[in-house]
């Protein structure tokens, strides 16, 4: 009897020190323990203290005074940013005039004619009505302008992301240099590099769509260097065995083997620029997004839809065209068969575009126009006149907002501000360490103590608190919604056009209604940004629970278990890695919207970005910028679980 009750307590130790969140947790309250003491006896106060914190407003402020002053004469903007510029316009111009040339039934055919060799005659029909759709809601013009502006910035992206990725693709070295810039250009938000492009190039198409390519170019870049890396190692042996040169390996082996992925990041490259064509408007870029910022100056719901509808149109069959291009990516007897069906194309194309000059039908007829403007802004009247207060017991939205604000932002934001500033970053250690490894942790510390030292704390713990409650509401009714989607192919079905609608529709089509609605400040913010992060949420968790081993699944059900048991002791176990990128993917989309939500009071980092580009701000905005891009590292390597067979020294 002694001898059993003595061996849990021999082997409590090692247990301990085989439990890996357990050592990890020892060893960081360890060091807290030697560093804390000395931290609160050196910085007493709670908030970062002021002796670590490095102003840069001086030396931004310089550069933007020296471009400013150099525009116009320093050979640098005159030989190299002039001819840039000359460039963009000329190219856009050039594809404007040309939609224009052939008509609104030639680029309706063009379009239809596309699909149709892409992926048949349903979605060359659907390509077609969404052409058509675009002239019936009056946004024939500014739809050509933003698809015009659309393809430069997506040729020159995926041009830039080829690039990129051929280098990292092919070089280890290169991959590791590349990775932290592709991320800063992802995570950086839009607004705190409009205002260093507009210094160089100004307000107008230039900077409008070198925005998007900075915005654009990252997904095509990881998607080549992912084909190029992932190519079948027994074709390239094969290849070099038969003499090829490097250059030859990469043209006839490891391109042809990475066109799905590269086709993918083409599709991706098209989404990202498309939801650019809103905040590109803001500095000129002109279309469909000017009419969108328009209305919501405005708060003009009807107008806003009549522009984000052609948007949503646009993104959507262009994600199918190329989807379903990728998807025929492997046809052996594609080459041969297109130069006949292109001819036919340009030859078609140019018909209709001669009998469109001949009979003066190449503008769409106003005649053929519907207002949806007026009853979108009846019904938004009525919703607010009966929604918005005074509603009987459950009360209006404008009281739903206030009591979020009250009852979880404020508790949030109050909470992380008392928090100590060691003591944010010993939290934001443990989470890191105990889902990744030190690395992992080290680099989430490091990013947030660079908010500190760059001196805005207090603004940028706001803006957390605002991630984190848009990220909760967003995972509860993802998951939720994702696993009946999952588990219901009805419901999957019905949700997908929702999802694509709410996925594809511009960041500020929603802050519109919601600002009718609910009135300017925080909440509206983040209800924003959970319908724009809910379709990834969804769509994820689906996939992961839909992968499960079905023999996993079987073995349940022949052992009795209910639905409710085999979800929770099967599905959602085995598709923990999924639902972990669900949740790193909703706070990265979150993060994007409630930075946008600084427009309708959002506050904190959001209002200083905004600011920073309205005022002309170089040192606030890029201070905000960089804050913004310290906190998306943080969440993405608190989120993101790092896999230690791949890590050294883990």
């Amino acid at each position: 009897m002694a001898t059993l009750t003595a061996t849990p307590v021999r082997t409590l130790p090692t247990a301990l020190l085989r439990n890996r969140p357990a050592t990890k947790l020892a060893t960081l309250a360890l060091i807290a323990a030697v560093l804390v003491p000395l931290a609160h006896a050196r910085w007493s106060s709670g908030s970062w203290p002021d002796a670590l914190t490095v102003d840069l407003t001086a030396p931004l402020t310089s550069t933007s005074d020296w471009i400013i002053d150099n525009r116009d004469s320093h050979p640098l903007f005159l030989y190299f940013f002039g001819h840039v510029s000359n460039a963009v316009v000329l190219s856009v111009r050039a594809v404007y005039l040309a939609l224009l040339t052939i008509g609104w039934a030639g680029v309706t055919a063009l379009g239809a004619f596309l699909a149709w060799r892409a992926a048949g005659l349903r979605l060359a029909l659907g390509t077609a009505a969404a052409f058509l759709a675009c002239g019936l809601l009056g946004m024939w013009v500014p739809t050509m302008q933003t698809l015009a502006l659309m393809t430069v910035a997506v040729l020159a992206s995926v041009v830039v992301g080829i690039l990129l990725g051929l280098a990292a693709g092919l070089s280890a070295r290169m991959d590791r240099v590349l990775r932290p810039v592709l991320d800063t250009m992802q995570v950086l938000p839009a607004f705190a590099y409009l205002l260093p492009v507009v210094l160089v190039f100004g307000i107008g198409v230039p900077a409008a769509v070198l925005a998007t390519v900075v915005y654009a170019a990252p997904p095509m870049a990881r998607l080549t260097a992912l084909g190029l890396r992932g190519a079948d190692r027994g074709v390239l042996e094969a290849v070099e065995s038969l003499g090829a040169t490097a250059r030859q390996r990469l043209l006839t082996a490891r391109i042809p083997l990475a066109r799905k992925e590269l086709l993918l990041g083409v599709n991706q490259t098209i989404m990202m620029a498309l939801s650019m064509a809103v905040i590109a408007s803001v500095i000129g870029a002109g279309g469909l997004g000017d009419r969108v910022y328009q209305a919501l100056a405005s708060v003009d719901v009807g107008a806003a839809l009549a522009a984000g509808i052609p948007i949503v149109l646009l993104a959507v069959v262009l994600d199918r065209v190329t989807g379903a291009a990728g998807a025929s990516a492997g046809a052996a007897s594609a080459g041969r068969r297109v130069w006949p069906y292109a001819l036919g194309a340009v030859v078609g194309t140019a018909a209709l575009a001669a009998a469109g000059r001949l009979t003066g039908r190449t503008d769409w007829p106003d005649a053929w126009t519907v207002n949806i403007a007026e009853p979108v802004n009846r019904a938004v009247d009525w919703m607010t006149a009966h929604l918005y207060s005074g509603v009987p017991v459950i009360g209006g939205t404008a009281d739903w907002a206030a009591r979020f604000t009250t009852w979880v932002l404020d508790p949030l934001r109050d909470g992380l501000t008392w928090l100590p500033w060691w003591s944010v970053l010993l939290i934001v250690a443990a989470l890191a360490w105990l889902i990744g490894t030190w690395r992992t942790a080290l680099t989430a510390v490091l990013a947030m103590a660079a908010i500190g030292v760059l001196g805005v704390w207090e603004p940028s713990l706001d803006t957390l608190s605002q991630v984190l409650a848009a990220v909760a509401v967003t995972l509860v009714l993802g998951v939720a919604t994702g696993v009946a989607a999952a588990r219901n192919d009805r419901v999957e079905r019905l949700l997908r056009p929702v999802l694509d609608v709410c996925q594809t529709m511009p960041q500020f089509v929603y802050l519109i209604p919601v600002v009718a609605l609910a009135g300017v400040g925080r909440a509206p913010a983040v209800a924003a940004a959970v319908v724009y992060a809910l379709p990834a949420v969804v769509r994820i968790t689906a996939q992961g629970l839909r992968q499960v081993d079905p023999a996993a699944l079987e073995s349940a059900r022949s052992l009795g278990a209910t639905g409710g048991q085999q979800l929770r002791q099967v599905q959602l176990p085995l598709a923990r890695r999924s639902l972990l990128l669900a949740v790193n993917q909703g706070v990265v989309l979150v993060l994007a919207v409630v930075i946008i939500g600084g427009l309708v009071g959002g506050g904190a980092l959001g209002y200083d970005v905004v600011f920073g580009l309205a005022q002309g701000d170089l040192a606030t905005g890029l201070v905000a910028g960089a804050a913004i891009v310290c906190l998306g590292l943080m969440l993405d390597r608190v989120t993101q679980p790092t896999d230690r067979r791949t890590t050294k020294g883990a």
